[in-house]
């Protein structure tokens, strides 16, 4: 029991209400925090002799002070403690890693509308339906309205810059509204309208209006007219039958499944949007105290319903396991967005079959993330054994790479990985100054020196650094690293540095590993746990390192070609660079286009046109 922390006497402070309790170490941080229905009877279970789960007791351990905030409701405690946990990330507590924002399908309002995918920032340029998800529901989705709406899927750019109509007007998938003479503005409307409805989720409706029409066309003998949309309705029909929720009045509905196996949850989520199973996503909380998957649940509704906006929330949630606040959970919820959702336990019929669809895929996706973290241990176990470090010593590896293109726009990549495998919030790119072009050399030197130099939170300090690259980038990490350790900079802090030179011919592994200082050098076979581990790395700071050099690339491309443009200055080609974004986008706009962008009047778009096109 924590000899510091006095709970008798605390105990006898602490009321029989509702409320929210955040306990803290010995540095003032906050390591957990909770709500109870009776704080009193809550706090008082920590305090027992004989503790069930050794979380708990090394949670209860760690106490050094305890604080408590008394709620009206339960209902304003579940508020109240997922506000402070995504405050102050308590080790202690389940945690959910999804910020992603939301992906969104967009009806422009131009003359001629495109549909399209967009995240991010809301404009009123377009309309928005949705969300979506993720990225896969949203194409699907694409892929069905182009199947159906003959609606412009291109991009502005492509599409003002058309002179004949492309491709999927010759399969029937466009109207090419592009090129005059093509489809009419009240023809393209029309479809446009009758999307709006397929996007509402106004199904019947839109039957309707295209069955009326298409009677309308055969009374007036525009027999190919009708076929087009005797065939819209035919498709429409197909995917009305794919509805699984029979009689189904709600739109938005999640049903939810969870699983836990050795303090290891998953929350697996089904998206049924107008019937059918729009998406479905995995989640793989961080779980340290809560033992119960009802806890489990619990965490995850908070951390992933409360802060959403009411456009972004279901009208009903089904649950695989029976909460005894279900109520209270439904008063946050509308206290928290404005809208009433149900939250749903006993289902039947359909509802009850993707339930059991719900735990089961659950339960899966659980047994295949234990399979895939026993791999990486594995991997990293080898990694320790084969170069003589102790057991569980690695905790963080870095690995950087260079890349440029002949010897321009040089940037330096440095990807992290955990024990658990990548870590992408960590990665970071260098944009490599002052060197001469094609200096990997220098460039490895720049970059480790920026990383290494000043140093605050030393847990981010890595166990094994890996350097892309033969000897030469080797020596320039054993002189920047070297340096540090012997001047004892962060203490006793004395990474591995390995470098990773390509193998003969660059062939995939084939790669020696070399160790830095005593240049020892190992050559692992390909199915080697330890080889594929360092491969991983290796590869991922590849992708990380080209992609960033690729926009940088394309950006760079347009400065340079702006600089032969007379009466180009930076601010007019910083309003090129923000308007295009790229130089293939430039180089496929027109003249009227190029006039478009802020502070380029007619001569100017012209000469930068020719220029682009000499």
């Amino acid at each position: 029991m924590n000899e510091i922390f006095d709970y008798k006497s605390f105990l006898k402070l602490v009321p029989s209400k509702p409320g929210v309790y955040r306990m803290y170490d010995s540095s003032g941080t906050v390591i957990y925090v909770g709500k109870a229905k009776s704080l009193v009877n809550r706090l008082s279970s920590y305090f027992q002799k004989n503790l069930n789960s050794v979380k708990t007791a090394k949670l209860v351990s760690h106490i050094h002070h305890i604080e408590f905030t008394v709620t009206f409701s339960e209902a304003d405690a579940l508020i109240l403690e997922n506000s402070l946990i995504k405050k102050f990330k308590p080790h202690y507590n389940i945690l959910l890693k999804d910020d992603k924002s939301y992906p969104y399908i967009i009806l422009s309002k131009d003359r001629y509308p495109r549909v399209a995918k967009v995240r991010g920032k809301r404009s009123q340029n377009y309309e928005y339906f949705g969300p979506f998800p993720d990225s896969s529901s949203v194409k699907a989705s694409l892929k069905l309205i182009q199947n159906i709406f003959p609606i412009r899927q291109c991009s502005d750019i492509n599409f003002q810059s058309r002179k004949r109509p492309c491709l999927m007007y010759q399969i029937g998938k466009c109207l090419a509204p592009c090129v005059p003479g093509y489809v009419t503005d009240k023809e393209y409307t029309e479809q446009v309208n009758l999307l709006r409805l397929f996007l509402q989720g106004k199904d019947q409706t839109l039957l309707e209006s295209i069955r009326n029409k298409m009677i309308a066309c055969s009374e007036e003998q525009k027999y190919e007219e009708a076929a087009v949309l005797r065939d819209q309705m035919n498709a429409l029909r197909t995917v009305q039958e794919q509805q699984v929720i029979s009689g189904n009045s709600v739109d938005k509905i999640d049903i939810i499944g969870t699983s836990l196996i050795e303090n290891q949850g998953c929350i697996y989520v089904l998206f049924i949007r107008r019937g059918i199973i729009n998406g479905t996503k995995s989640f793989f909380p961080q779980v340290l105290c809560q033992e119960t998957v009802e806890e489990l649940l619990l965490s995850f509704i908070q951390r992933y319903y409360f802060d959403k906006s009411a456009d972004l929330l279901p009208d009903e949630i089904i649950i695989d396991k029976e909460l005894d606040n279900t109520q209270q959970i439904q008063d946050a919820l509308f206290k928290t967005s404005g809208k009433h959702i149900r939250v749903a336990w006993d289902v039947r019929s359909e509802r009850l079959n993707f339930q059991k669809l719900a735990t089961s895929n659950s339960l899966e996706a659980l047994k295949l993330n234990l399979a895939e973290k026993s791999t990486q241990h594995e991997r990293i176990d080898d990694l320790e054994k084969l170069f003589h470090l102790d057991e569980g010593k690695v905790r963080r590896m870095e690995c950087y790479d260079i890349s440029h293109m002949m010897g321009e726009f040089t940037v330096a990549s440095a990807v992290v990985f955990g024990r658990e495998g990548p870590i992408p919030s960590d990665y970071r790119i260098y944009n490599i100054k002052g060197i001469k072009g094609g200096d990997d050399f220098a460039a490895m030197h720049q970059v480790l020196t920026r990383r290494f130099s000043n140093i605050t939170d030393l847990s981010t300090l890595p166990d094994i650094v890996f350097v892309d690259g033969g000897s030469g980038q080797l020596t320039q990490a054993e002189d920047v690293i070297g340096k540090f350790i012997e001047g004892k900079k962060y203490g006793s802090w004395q990474p591995l540095v390995i470098g990773v030179a390509k193998g003969e011919g660059r062939k995939h592994g084939l790669e020696t590993l070399i160790k830095a200082w005593t240049r020892e050098e190992y050559h692992l076979p390909e199915e080697s746990p330890a080889f594929l581990m360092i491969q991983h790395i290796r590869d991922e700071s590849h992708r990380f390192a080209i992609t960033r050099h690729r926009n940088k690339r394309s950006k760079g491309k347009i400065t340079s070609v702006l600089l032969n443009v007379k009466g180009i200055g930076s601010v007019k080609r910083k309003n090129l660079l923000d308007y295009f974004g790229g130089f293939s986008a430039l180089k496929s706009a027109s003249v009227e286009e190029i006039k478009k962008v802020r502070g380029i009047n007619s001569a100017l778009a012209e000469k930068i046109y020719e220029t682009i096109h000499s």
